[in-house]
Parts: structure tokens; sequence; C-alpha cells
């Protein structure tokens, strides 16, 4: 199955109003980056194994670890959760930009170093996000 087929699976999967909430977003994001490699991760590891809830990533950078190994991953991700939706801004180099910036004003959303989380679009700024967003694509590029 391709990409943009588990994608669409996975979106559909998710109840009202939290499938409406993803493809939204989905839109939203394909909207700012239309041109970007689309990534699913389906959650589990390479034995198997659940490790993590589904998600579905957008755009290409390179991760450096401390071991100097480096990988190549995505810079903006969703996934459902059990209370909502994950927004995943990755490879911001400060930790406490995100909740400083804009944590204050994106509404009712938990926002850590790296990811926004709130229960459904109604409760947020959705231009606020797009501008995380856009602000952590623009600090993300290969």
């Amino acid at each position: 199955m391709n990409v943009r087929s588990q994608i669409k699976d996975y979106i559909a999967a998710q109840p009202e109003p939290r499938r409406s909430d993803m493809q939204d977003l989905h839109d939203i994001i394909l909207g700012i980056m239309p041109a970007c490699k689309l990534w699913f991760l389906d959650g589990k590891d390479e034995n198997g194994q659940v490790v993590s809830n589904p998600n579905i990533g957008y755009g290409a950078q390179t991760i450096k670890y401390a071991d100097e190994k480096t990988r190549e991953f995505y810079q903006i991700g969703i996934s459902a959760n059990t209370t909502g939706i994950s927004v995943y801004i990755m490879g911001i180099k400060d930790k406490k930009y995100l909740a400083e910036k804009y944590g204050k004003n994106i509404g009712q959303a938990k926002v850590t170093g790296y990811c926004i989380k709130f229960r459904t679009l109604k409760n947020i700024d959705i231009d606020i996000l797009a501008d995380a967003m856009r602000y952590g694509i623009e600090h993300t590029r290969v």
C-alpha cells in the first residue's frame, strides 16, 4: 500500500470529529508544503510491537544525534491520540521557543518543546498553529 493510501485510510478510521479535524490539518499542511515528501509511520517497531501512535509526516530534514549519526525524518507530523490530536514540529533546537512564542495565544492546547496537543481544532487558533508550523519548516529545511 502506498503512503497516500495509508494516510487516507488512517484519517478515515478516526471517529468524528477527529476525522474531520485530521483531514483539515492534512489539507492545511499540504497548503503550506504542497510538494513535500509524505510519511506514514504505523507506530510499530522492527519487531511489530506497537511503540507509539501511528502518525503522518510531512517534509524532510536530516536529524543529527549526539553520537553523530544522522537520519532523514519529517519536519511536521500529526497523530491522533486518546484525547485529541498532536502536531509535532520536529527539529527546533530551542525547546522553549514553541511554548513561549505560541503557548499563550493558541487557545486550549498543551505546547511543549516540539508538540502542540489539543482536543479539537475549534479549541485553538488555526492561524497561530499554521505560523508555528511555518516556523518549524523554515528552521529545519534541508
